[in-house]
């Protein structure tokens, strides 16, 4: 943190990152506005933050939608006179095949995924300008920068707003504004659970699973850092060189990974998650993937997977350099 007690917004704050995210900045005595879709879960995560010290604002709002921002935005304002530090982080999941999924399914991650980082920017920026100062921390993904089949709405999403991030970022130069990206690998929260899923297969995110912890810790520090762009979960950044120089090989290693290990298990229901509608109940901020019964019968297939795709990488980049 740059200031002793900056005014934080965080989205998607009712579990996983988001909910980290608060009650790290609630330790270091920030004050916070909390925003998410589902009220009743905000006041929980309000309730441990102030239990840590923190004055809470609580906001109920949907990203997706513009004028729910340009709300939260000015209450945090009205609430504490000025905003420092905006966390751009709410985000629904979905798994299935481009043809599988609805049109309605694959628009509404892209509303919540991209366009409500946009639409987060457009609400706190002119504050920001008025106080010429304030940092813009959009959360990511691995996602952003590396395909993977059976999830093209999220990965369509995240390419786009790091795309967008990084225009942006250009735009403001010279502003006092910073932007930074924090691009979480797999992390051990609820979003795989409240994904939705027509695969008919349960879900088992590729591991290793990172601590929400880790990323809440990337995420208040990111206004300090010069880097523009922080990954989180060295593991699978592994993965970033073979998609680049060798597309072929990284699918079909991506596809075998999904087939074997992410999407293993079959006899799981359709269901559209947590895409349109918030869980009925504050999720916590892990969602179990790091036990280490979870973790024991994956370790063949994945040090396979990965010594293959690190074996991969490290041809490259001796091919590179010839």
């Amino acid at each position: 943190m740059t200031t002793p007690d900056p005014v934080v917004v965080i989205t998607g704050a009712s579990s996983g990152i988001g909910r980290a995210t608060a009650q790290e900045y609630a330790r270091r005595g920030a004050r916070l506005v909390l925003a998410s879709r589902n009220e009743d879960s905000l006041e929980t995560v309000a309730d441990e933050c102030r239990a840590l010290g923190a004055e809470v604002r609580v906001i109920p709002a949907d990203v997706s939608q513009q004028p729910d921002m340009h709300a939260l935005a000015v209450g945090a304002v009205a609430e504490f006179g000025r905003i420092d530090v905006w966390v751009g982080n709410a985000g629904v999941f979905a798994y299935g095949s481009f043809e599988q999924l609805s049109e309605a399914v694959f628009r509404q991650v892209i509303e919540t995924n991209l366009m409500g980082q946009v639409h987060g920017a457009r609400a706190v920026l002119p504050f920001f300008r008025m106080q010429g100062s304030g940092t813009l921390v959009l959360v990511g993904s691995l996602y952003s920068r590396v395909s993977s089949p059976m999830v093209s709405p999220y990965v369509a999403s995240k390419f786009g707003a790091l795309g967008f991030a990084e225009s942006l970022r250009a735009e403001l130069r010279g502003s006092g504004i910073r932007l930074r990206v924090v691009l979480p690998a797999t992390i051990d929260t609820p979003i795989y659970q409240n994904a939705a899923n027509v695969t008919g297969r349960h879900v088992h995110p590729l591991p290793p699973a990172s601590s929400p912890k880790r990323v809440a810790r990337a995420i208040v520090r990111a206004p300090g850092r010069r880097r523009p762009v922080v990954f989180v979960g060295r593991v699978q950044t592994w993965t970033l060189l073979p998609h680049r120089v060798s597309p072929g090989l990284y699918d079909a290693a991506t596809a075998l990974a999904k087939d074997k290990i992410e999407l293993r298990e079959p006899g799981a229901e359709m269901t559209v998650g947590t895409v349109f509608e918030p869980p009925p109940t504050a999720g916590g901020v892990n969602g179990g993937w790091r036990s280490v019964g979870a973790r024991m019968g994956l370790v063949a297939g994945v040090t396979a997977i990965v010594a293959g795709l690190v074996a991969l990488g490290r041809l490259a980049s001796r091919t590179g350099q010839r």
